[in-house]
């Protein structure tokens, strides 16, 4: 017996037959000699030559039949033969089978169809003689792009990919099945094509099958059956078919014949002249909707296309509106190939897909919520670029319905991508390229260096993607902004890869929707990698370098006066200086004062980076100014360090530090009237008379020299001391280098305002200076006053001297005359007495009313820690058993202090 290979086609053909009918070869002469021409003819339906697909059908078929042994072993054996090379064509075997399986008696079948072929009698001339002539007749799309669109391949989000995904992704038709075919059968082939997407549109099918339109029009075509006949219409009443051609123009914002656009509501209309039953008016209206949804998502992109300052953002996102059209136009095509070929072969073998407005509408309900979401996307996307673009897309793909997710997270992949990009060459190359200002990272170039990391780069917030936090723009700008500043500020050739390694950018819309997917994983860590790696070279640049952490321990030793034998003996050699009158000070003979003291103090030791930037600066003068009014230590900063010591945190400096050596100085005076007070009390016991003057000075001493005790400690241990250790502990933990300013930020801030020197308690340092102004007075008071006794002592020495020598030479020690001007000078003297008495009790009354008044202040001060200092000045209620406003006060405060601790 012959092989099948050895046997000719028409005795398989003829086998076929009798297998198929079940009859002998005798009695199927008229099927056989039918198949042959049938076989030979221009008739070539297109079917979709998807394997997998085929091969699941079977066993859909098998499972419903309940036979599932017989799908498991179908399955196993389809595996098998997927790994054998016998069969070349092993979808043309499966879907012989399925359609074999199908039963006949069911009018929908495969089989029943081809059945029907076989029962009728095939016209001689059904493959010689063509129905066809050149006429085009094909839909024109209006825009160049559509035209493109009916080439192009279907995309994974398009707005046609309505259907089930197949398991082995895009299948090419073979270019065999249409070769050779005359346009009529194309056409035929694209009707089913059009059908198969129109109810599953899977992405099985290639541009060179999906979209073969037909490039000629019947004249004439084959008679239409009874069954499908046009139904009676009333007079004058357009028919179905016209008003689907007329919605397929609709779909593309085109004026139909009867269906045109109304400029005054807005919206696609049927001309009111047309006869047409309501249901089919409604329904033309819910379809026209789509070229409404379709004309705004278009004039969008048309509008933008055009803009370049739209930016790189901008036209991505057009460009994802494009491939979303552009998917839209690709089904208008399938769905128009099936309308014509409806028309040039009418519906004799594909009576099933037959384009009706109830089957538009159902094809059309996917596309049509998709062209919803992105009209709706339009709208709201009006007026923003960049980043805000960004955002405004995010937010809407915020949605349960998996596949508007899917389709807006597409775009959003597209419209990233050059966000991504910006961000890339920023946090590893330090380059910004933000032509239209689309980047969240903003850059100005009229900032010069010495500003560059305050001024020159900030962020633009309005363009921050939602899906970016704050903490991660913030971490963005410090990356590229210390990059910047090691390049231009530091002069640091190190090339960015060796600071931080590269990562893989967002090459493709395909990268950047990975990253997108896994914003807390991947790309915080990218982010997090590049932070810490940059930031950690900046600041070890700045203290191996430049010296940053001594700069500010200096700071705090001299311009806070932290180096307490240096201030001391500066002050001992400045002294006679500074109490001369501020116009005879030169500053090079202050500044050899002060290099005196660093030699002679502990302060010789430091950096000699360090010293050299210490120097002397005289404020400006004022009438009346001596040298302790206008002295002040300067500190020079230039380069990097100038980032962190601005020209507004030296003023602070200064500020702080002429308060503080006010302070020191009246510290200094103090200590100057008790060494006056302890080396005058021997020699002025001769002199009873001035006994309870010079207790009276004791005692307003005494009370100075708490007050100033006190504060000092306040100010040196409260505050300096407190402050500075917090500072340390920021600056050791500090992970960049804004962290570093801030804290050093919030250092000067607390001092400044603990110090007294804030505009909120510019009413204390009035106080407080007006204080220290009678401690002043008080030393000049003390002075005269010792002056004038030491000149009475040293006059009455004198006289008793002289007295005595004239004893011992044997005179008279005094002559009356003598005596009477002694008695005379003493007298006079001793009149002075009540006059010092009485200066100094209006000193002490004055000094102790404004002390009164300052403690009052404190007690009333929400500060807490100004409240325990005025418990401190007055410990044993002194001033207030003098003052009922101190009682009235402090009750308050102590009525109220339980619930503020």
């Amino acid at each position: 017996m012959a092989t099948l290979d050895q046997k000719s086609p028409n005795v398989l053909l003829q086998s076929l037959c009798c297998r198929i009918t079940g009859k002998s070869e005798a009695e199927v002469a008229h099927q056989f000699q039918y198949a042959v021409r049938v076989i030979g003819s221009n008739y070539a339906p297109t079917i979709e030559r998807d394997e997998v697909l085929v091969s699941e059908k079977i066993k859909k078929e098998l499972l419903k039949q309940r036979r599932e042994a017989d799908a498991a072993l179908f399955s196993e054996l389809h595996r098998k033969l997927q790994t054998q090379s016998v069969l070349k064509h092993r979808w043309s075997v499966l879907y012989l089978l399925l359609s074999l399986s199908e039963d006949p008696r069911k009018p929908s079948s495969r089989v029943g169809n081809y059945g029907a072929l076989f029962a009728q009698a095939l016209p001689r001339d059904a493959h010689s003689t063509p129905f066809y002539c050149t006429r085009p007749q094909s839909l024109a799309l209006g825009y160049g792009e559509r035209t493109a669109a009916l080439s192009a391949s279907v995309g994974t989000s398009g707005i046609s990919s309505l259907g089930v995904y197949t398991l082995n992704g895009p299948t090419a038709t073979p270019q065999s099945l249409l070769a050779g075919q005359p346009p009529q059968a194309a056409a035929a082939g694209a009707q089913l094509l059009g059908s198969r997407l129109a109810w599953t549109l899977p992405v099985s099918c290639s541009s060179s099958s999906a979209l073969a339109l037909p490039a000629t029009r019947p004249l004439l075509g084959p008679p239409v059956p009874a069954s499908r006949a046009v139904q009676p219409r009333r007079d004058g009443e357009v028919s179905e078919a016209a008003l689907v051609r007329d919605i397929l123009y609709v779909f593309q914002g085109i004026d139909g014949k009867f269906i045109k656009m109304s400029a005054q509501e807005n919206c696609y209309k049927i001309d009111g002249k047309v006869v047409l039953c309501k249901s089919l008016r409604d329904t033309c209206s819910r379809l026209a909707e789509l070229g409404w949804l379709h004309n705004n998502v278009r004039k969008y992109t048309d509008t933008r296309s055009l803009d370049r300052a739209f930016g790189l953002v901008g036209q991505s996102f057009c460009a994802a509106l494009h491939q979303e059209l552009k998917e839209y136009y690709r089904l208008l095509s399938v769905l128009h190939s099936q309308l014509q070929v409806e028309d040039e072969q009418g519906v004799t073998v594909f009576t099933e897909s037959t384009l009706t407005l109830r089957r538009l509408l159902v094809w059309m309900y996917d596309p049509k919520v998709r062209l919803k979401t992105l009209a709706a996307l339009v709208d709201f996307c009006q007026g923003r670029k960049g980043g805000e673009l960004a955002s405004a897309v995010h937010s809407y793909g915020k949605t349960g319905d998996p596949q508007m997710r899917a389709l807006v997270q597409h775009i959003l992949s597209l419209v990233s991508h050059p966000i991504l990009n910006f961000l890339y060459r920023w946090i590893y190359d330090g380059e910004l390229e933000d032509t239209y200002h689309e980047f969240f990272v903003a850059s100005d170039p009229n900032v010069k260096t010495d500003r560059l990391w305050h001024d020159k780069y900030s962020l633009r917030k309005s363009m921050i993607p939602s899906f970016i936090t704050m903490d991660q723009a913030r971490k963005v700008l410090l990356i590229g902004k210390s990059i910047n500043f090691l390049h231009q500020v530091c002069h640091d050739r190190t090339p960015p890869g060796k600071i931080t390694p590269a990562s893989k950018s967002a090459d493709t819309p395909k990268d950047a929707a990975e990253l997108l997917s896994d914003l807390e994983g991947a790309f915080q860590e990218k982010i997090d990698a590049a932070y810490f790696d940059t930031s950690k070279y900046l600041l070890d640049v700045l203290n191996r370098n430049y010296l940053l952490l001594e700069h500010l321990q200096a700071m705090r030793r001299y311009l806070l006066l932290g180096q307490g034998d240096f201030i001391r003996h500066l002050m001992d050699l400045l002294k006679p200086e500074l109490v001369r009158p501020a116009t005879t000070l030169y500053q090079h003979n202050l500044t050899g004062i002060l290099e005196t003291a660093v030699r002679a103090t502990n302060a010789q030791f430091d950096n000699a980076e360090i010293l050299k930037r210490l120097d002397v600066r005289l404020l400006e003068v004022s009438p009346g100014d001596t040298g302790w009014d206008v002295f002040s230590l300067d500190y020079h900063v230039e380069g990097p360090i100038a980032t962190l010591f601005t020209r507004e945190c030296m003023g602070h400096y200064l500020r702080v530090f002429n308060f503080l050596w006010r302070a020191k100085r009246m510290e200094y005076t103090l200590t100057d009237i008790w060494k006056g007070q302890m080396c005058n009390a021997k020699l002025l016991k001769t002199m009873p008379e001035l006994s309870g003057v010079l207790h009276q000075c004791h005692i307003l001493a005494s009370e100075m020299v708490h007050f100033i005790h006190q504060m000092q400690y306040y100010i040196t241990f409260e505050v300096l001391e407190c402050s500075w250790d917090e500072l340390w502990n920021k600056v050791q933990q500090a992970q960049d280098l804004d962290h570093i300013i801030a804290a050093h930020d919030v250092f000067l801030d607390t001092i400044i305002s603990r110090c007294l020197l804030d505009n909120n308690s510019r009413s204390l340092l009035n106080q407080l200076r007006a204080i220290f102004d009678q401690i002043i007075e008080f030393q000049s008071a003390q002075d005269s006053l010792y002056r004038s006794a030491l000149e009475e002592l040293a006059l009455r020495l004198q006289f008793e001297e002289t007295k005595r020598r004239r004893e011992e030479e044997g005179e008279w020690g005094v002559t009356a005359e003598q005596e009477a001007e002694e008695k005379k000078r003493v007298q006079e003297f001793q009149e002075t007495i009540p006059k010092m008495r009485s200066q100094l009790r209006i000193l002490t009354h004055f000094y102790q009313s404004i002390v009164q008044q300052f403690l009052l202040l404190l007690m009333t001060s929400q500060d807490e820690s100004l409240r325990f200092l005025s418990f401190r000045l007055d410990f044993n209620e002194h001033y207030r058993a003098r003052e009922p406003r101190l009682r009235a006060s402090l009750g308050a405060t102590r009525g109220r202090r339980p619930s503020n601790i």
